[in-house]
């Protein structure tokens, strides 16, 4: 297939474009830079240069591609509802581009936030109703304007080499500040998904996907955070703290919202849809390999 992803030269995207290549897709990658292009280019993608602003663009790329992986965020956390919402913005033009085809448009969302309904565990049929992230529902609102929609709802931690996300800011928080914390117990679990994992997932919804479906991108049920913070500590030689829940903002900054979050999850329904098995380091190994706190 002829795949148009967004966020090609991302963390995921740029694993999503080596595991669509092996298998045998072509990938059009939406890039900003000439860095980007060039890098795309070498792994063996065709540029699109553009970015989540330019509306027309994404249209025209979706219109030409068989399918439709987006990526892309502005991870903007300062002004997160704008974010979110030129995000649900992209969702529903590429889903009117795509609309009475039944290619597929694939988007990424996240378990932070998603409360279980039955039992303690995320699961697939849990749909995420939060107010900010609108991914979800803006994705499911497309199927009914025949677009085979999928969103996978990536783990808080999609980790591996090059991670810059949440668990590279805890580490430099902890550098920051001389300690390594966790919020009041520190018993709210992060899952997590190794990024060559991760790859592997979109690639068989873009295959082997259905309609209006979700699909939990999680590896394991989910590390507590003061197991976060006790690895990081031992990493950095630092002490491991319980912080007042009071006192979170002012340590953990814009990430407090998240470190205090609990997303136990489940990822059976999406094994046993499409054969995925993880095979990659889980978080815990990961952090004991020690890339992430080479300076």
């Amino acid at each position: 297939m002829r795949v148009f992803l967004t966020g090609a030269s991302g963390f995921v995207g740029s694993a999503i474009v080596q595991e669509l290549i092996r298998a045998g897709h072509q990938v059009v990658g939406l890039v900003r830079s000439e860095s980007s292009a060039k890098a795309l280019t070498q792994a063996g993608g065709e540029p699109f240069m553009g970015d989540l602003g330019d509306i027309d663009g994404l249209k025209r790329g979706a219109d030409a591609a068989d399918a439709v992986i987006h990526t892309a965020f502005t991870h903007d956390f300062a002004n997160f509802a704008a974010a979110a919402a030129a995000d649900k913005q992209v969702i529903e033009a590429v889903g009117k581009t795509l609309a009475g085809s039944n290619r597929p448009l694939i988007t990424t969302g996240g378990l932070l936030g998603i409360k279980p309904g039955n039992g303690d565990l995320i699961t697939e049929d849990d749909a995420s109703t939060s107010p900010v992230r609108l991914s979800e529902a803006a994705t499911m609102a497309q199927t009914a304007l025949g677009v085979r929609t999928s969103v996978i709802r990536l783990a808080p931690s999609v980790h591996g080499t090059g991670d810059h996300g949440f668990i590279a800011t805890l580490i430099n928080i902890a550098r920051t500040k001389g300690v390594s914390a966790y919020i009041g117990e520190g018993t709210n679990r992060w899952p997590g998904v190794h990024r060559l994992d991760a790859a592997r997932l979109y690639r068989l919804v873009l295959e082997n996907g259905t309609a209006g479906s979700r699909y939990n991108g999680t590896a394991e049920t989910g590390l507590p955070l003061r197991q976060i913070a006790e690895l990081i500590g031992e990493r950095l030689n630092l002490p491991v703290v319980s912080i007042d829940p009071d006192e979170a903002a002012s340590h953990f900054g814009w990430m407090a919202l998240f470190a205090r979050m609990d997303a136990p999850s489940s990822n059976q329904q999406t094994r046993d849809r499409l054969g995925w098995e993880p095979t990659h380091p889980d978080l815990r190994n990961d952090l004991n390999a020690g890339f992430y706190f080479e300076q």
